[in-house]
């Protein structure tokens, strides 16, 4: 009977994993046929309603929709009864970003002191507030700064990131623009790490310049000033 039972178990999760999957087939061939932009979608997923799926698409781009994929709906999907934003909890978790997985080689590194604690920063050479996060950084020590050139503000920024990225010493370009306002000579090399730099931000949706990420995982955007930086250092390194 024992053998029986679970034959029969084995069975129905064996239906119930087929009928899933016929009808995430069905929803994906639907919406490509209705909706165009949804042609490539990267995943169906079934959300805590019945009848109620979620797809991704670009990465991090929430949508839901019904069995059928008649209706599309864009929005947040709030839990009133424990008050959470649940799209927002999953964006923000599949744009999560592991300070260990960062592709370094696209960086360059400026290290102070002992250089022990680290921190990565995306940043674009022609944004104001960046100009004022480096001159707050620089009172900031026993740190390595992995520095991602972040062009996004226009085909100027793109010449001054190409410029500082190509010169002998790119951490000093850097900082000679950045903090004594010396225009970068113009130099020529690979740039092709600045456009994986945008196409990495894109993906993790980092949408502003200043962006600093931690060995903890936090993102902080925006300028903050010196002692957020340290506080939020520590935090990291506890």
């Amino acid at each position: 009977m024992k053998s029986v039972a679970l034959s029969l178990i084995g069975i129905v999760a064996a239906l119930a994993c087929s009928g899933a999957v016929a009808q995430e087939a069905a929803i994906r061939k639907n919406m490509a046929e209705r909706v165009p932009q949804f042609k490539n979608i990267d995943e169906v997923s079934k959300t805590g309603i019945p009848g109620l799926y979620e797809i991704r698409i670009n990465g991090a781009e929430i949508y839901y929709t019904d069995a059928q994929a008649n209706y599309l709906i864009q929005g947040s999907l709030i839990d009133t009864k424990q008050r959470r934003n649940l799209t927002e909890e999953r964006v923000e978790k599949l744009t999560a970003i592991q300070f260990d997985k960062l592709p370094l080689k696209d960086a360059f590194t400026i290290v102070r002191g002992n250089g022990q604690r680290k921190l990565a920063v995306f940043e674009d050479p022609n944004c104001g507030y960046c100009k004022r996060f480096e001159r707050d950084l620089q009172k900031v020590d026993n740190v390595t700064v992995y520095m991602f050139l972040y062009p996004i503000l226009g085909p100027d920024s793109l010449d001054k990131s190409k410029a500082i990225w190509c010169a002998k010493d790119p951490a000093k370009a850097w900082m000679d623009w950045m903090v004594r306002d010396q225009t970068p000579t113009t130099a020529s090399c690979d740039t092709t790490a600045l456009n994986r730099n945008v196409d990495f931000g894109r993906k993790y949706r980092i949408t502003g310049t200043p962006t600093l990420l931690f060995t903890n995982g936090n993102r902080v955007p925006g300028a903050v000033d010196d002692k957020q930086v340290e506080k939020m250092l520590s935090e990291a390194k506890g």
